[in-house]
Order: C-alpha cells, then structure tokens, then sequence
C-alpha cells in the first residue's frame, strides 16, 4: 500500500547501545493543500457568480426573466460558496496538526488526515461545480443558439400538456407489452429447455426465433410488423389500429431477450432442487411451476426491470408506422416552430419515468448481493 506523503513514517536512530531503534516523527502539516483548496473555492465561487450574471444578461436579451429563475440562479450562487465549509475545516485542521505536532503525533496525523479529507471534498465538489459552469456557458453562448433551439421555455410551455395527452400513448403501449412480454418470455424460455428428444423441435424453433429477433433492430421489427401485416390482408389482424401492431412488434422483440433472461434464471437453479422435486413425484411441469420458476424468477428481477426500461424508451420507435405518440406529437410541433424544445420535453418525461425504475434496480441488486453475503 502506497504511504501517504504528508505524514512521514519513523526515522532510525542510534540508541546507546549502538542498535537502531525507531523513532515516531510527527506528520508535516499539509497546508500547501488547505491553501489550495481555499484558492479553489474562491476560484469556483467567482466562476460562478461570473456565470449567473452572464446567464441573467443572455436571458434578458431575449426578453425572459422571471423571477422564479433569477430567484433560482441567486440560489445557486450562494450555494457555490459551500466550498469555503471544507475548505475551512482543513485549514483548521492543518493548523491543529501543526500545534499537535511536538505534543502528540498521533493526535497529529489524525488532524493531518482530516486535512486532506476536507482538500479533496473541495477539490471534488469544485470539479463537479465546474461542468455545470460549462453546461451553462454551453448552453448561453453564441447569442443563447443552444438554448433557443434545445431550452426554449415559452415553447416548452405552449407544448407540454400536448406532449403529455401523447404520452400517454407510450405508457399504453409499455404497459401492455410488458404483461405480453412476461407470459411469452416464459413460454419461449421453456421451449429452449424442453427435455430428451421429444423436446429437441421446440427447442430448436425456440432457439431461431431468439437469434433472429435479438439480431433484428427493434425499429425493423415495428416497421415490418406495422407496414406488412396490414398488406396481407389476414383477418382480423389487417384491421388492428397501430398501437396494437407496435404492441406485437414490441413483444416479439423483448419476448426474445427476455426469455434469456428467463432460461439463465432457470438454469441458476441448482439441479438438486429438480431431482428432490422429481424424488417427491412432481411430474416436470409441476416442477417447473412450483420449486424452480418461483426460485429464479426471484433472481431475475433486477435484468428484467432493465429490459423494460429498454422496452419503454424503445416505445418512441412506434412513430415509424404512423401512432401518435409523445415523440411524433413533439415532431408536428418542431416542424411547425422550427424547434426542438417540444422533443426536449419528451426526453424529459422518459428520464422521468426511467430515473426512479433505474434506482429501483440498483437498490434490488444490492439487496441480493447482501442476501448472497450473509449466506
């Protein structure tokens, strides 16, 4: 392990004897660190301060300034100088590793410790402060060209409850193939672990089916599914609205990735739980329905939480074959103002919805990676 250089180990001395002995030395004092924090949080406020007045003038110039969002960049700007806090504190702690110093090492070094903590917290906090300065130089420069096209709020108002009333279309859609996508998952996973011989054509027509859906793009899919099956005329399906066909191109797509998923959680499953189940005289189907489906649906939920986050921004393809989604309400009124901000608006209601399911995963991974831990 690498040693820390601002607290130096023991130094050999001669004892009387003439043997080496060691002597603890206290710690240096890191304040060529605390001062250069102290210089980065007064740095990192002024940037700031320079970046909301040059936010406040980009926007007066296009004639928008509420008081809400200047009350919001007054926020911003004072919490900026947060970064003294740490940077304080390791200033005050060099100070106490100095005094320390010839009354207790020990004492010292921790006070050292702490002063290098607190340099890094600012340094850290600072850099993070420093991209969203340059986001927002990002956005304001050029006469506010990226803001205009991406940010431009009255449109973004104007659009919003359209955008919305679209979108709703996408949760429809998501909504209902994720059900579909579950039951097929699971009868196409089955078919792959069909048994002996018997179950070698199942398995063989599960397996095409897997390779050639998870090698197709979703948007292929939809567009094949969408256009094509309305052209053959078939009963029944040549009538189904649009919503429906992206509904069955959106299942035949996930169902393949999520009967991997499926087949991996099965196969997880130690065989002991199948042959002390078969031992009992469950017939295979009823072992698969009550000992080893529940264990590794169990297992699974986490890959299958982000299929369907895949599954639900994929929802924005359907627009390729007519459906009126957020995504094709947001292009009708880009092209009829010459502006993005309506698309932003979409992309901000799926970060919305995805955020909270992403965390949720996250959460469910680390639970069963405790639950592994603890046995």
């Amino acid at each position: 392990m690498a040693s820390d250089p601002t607290v130096p180990g023991p130094v050999p001395s001669l004892a009387p004897s003439g043997r080496r002995r060691w002597v603890a030395t206290p710690p240096n004092a890191p304040f060529a660190w605390s001062v250069t924090a102290l210089a980065v949080a007064a740095a990192s406020a002024l940037a700031t301060l320079a970046t909301v007045w040059a936010v406040q003038v980009a926007l007066a110039t296009v004639g928008f300034a509420p008081l809400w969002l200047d009350l919001l960049l007054y926020l911003f700007a004072v919490a900026s100088l947060s970064l003294f806090l740490p940077a304080g504190r390791s200033l005050a702690a060099a100070r106490r590793a100095q005094a320390q110093a010839t009354v207790d090492v020990a004492e010292a070094r921790v006070s050292s410790a702490e002063a290098m903590a607190n340099s890094w917290y600012t340094f850290g906090y600072a850099g993070a402060l420093i991209l969203i300065l340059l986001l927002a130089w990002f956005v304001i420069v050029n006469d506010l060209a990226v803001g205009r096209t991406f940010f431009y709020l009255p449109l973004i108002a104007d659009s919003f409850w359209l955008v919305l009333d679209a979108f709703w279309i996408n949760i429809e859609i998501f909504c209902i193939a994720e059900v579909l996508v579950l039951i097929w998952g699971l009868i196409v996973a089955l078919m792959r672990l069909a048994p002996g011989p018997a179950g070698r054509p199942l398995r063989l027509i599960a397996t095409v089916y897997v390779d050639t859906f998870r090698g197709l793009p979703a948007i292929i899919s939809i567009y094949l599914i969408g256009f094509g099956l309305p052209l053959t005329g078939l009963p029944l399906i040549k009538d189904l609205p649009p919503n429906w066909l992206a509904i069955l191109a959106l299942t035949m797509t996930y169902g393949a990735y999520v009967a991997e998923v499926y087949r991996a959680g099965i196969e997880s499953i130690h065989p002991s739980q199948t042959a002390a189940a078969r031992s009992l005289g469950l017939s295979y189907l009823q072992t698969l329905r009550f000992v080893i489906v529940p264990q590794a649906v169990r297992r699974i939920v986490p890959p299958l939480l982000n299929d369907f986050i895949s599954l639900q921004k994929d929802t924005a393809l359907v627009n390729v074959i007519g459906a009126v989604d957020a995504f094709n309400q947001a292009k009708i009124i880009a092209s009829n103002h010459f502006n993005l901000s309506s698309v932003t608006t979409v992309a901000i209601l799926f970060i919305v919805i995805t955020i909270p399911q992403s965390r949720f995963v996250d959460r469910l991974m680390l639970r069963d990676q405790l639950r592994m831990r603890n046995g």
